[in-house]
């Protein structure tokens, strides 16, 4: 985790609601046009990193009597780059999955996460700016 992380978290969030930010700030819309076509490849990084963050959160849980912030936003943001990678990835992880079972699975789990991607995208920007922030602060 640190500012690195804190960065891809914001754009992660800023990739699922580009309304909510073209609504905001209407000049971020070219910024936020080029890096749309990415955005397939940084969803399935995200999710496979996800994967990795929650299972490493879970073999350091003793983070959470030493440090409980800092473990919960690891864990958060494990639980943020998942699902929002496989809403934004999903094309490009389904090039690599062959089994139509599989897919069929991850549409099932897009379908159940589509109506939360605002939220989680809103999510995905705040815990970017408190992980960019806390580094800066801690460190």
């Amino acid at each position: 985790m640190g500012f690195l992380s804190g960065i891809w978290m914001f754009v992660l969030g800023v990739l699922a609601v580009p309304s909510l930010i073209i609504a905001k700030r209407p000049e971020a819309k070219d910024l936020i046009d080029k890096i749309t076509p990415y955005q397939g490849w940084i969803g399935a990084i995200s999710a496979l990193w996800g994967i990795w963050e929650i299972i490493d959160s879970l073999m350091k849980i003793g983070w959470l009597g030493d440090f409980p912030i800092w473990w919960i936003t690891y864990l958060a943001t494990g639980i943020i780059q998942l699902c929002l990678g496989l809403l934004l990835g999903i094309g490009v992880l389904k090039t690599f999955i062959t089994s139509p079972q599989a897919q069929e699975k991850m549409d099932q789990t897009v379908k159940k996460l589509a109506p939360y991607q605002g939220n989680l995208g809103i999510a995905a920007m705040c815990v970017g700016i408190w992980m960019i922030i806390a580094t800066i602060i801690l460190l």
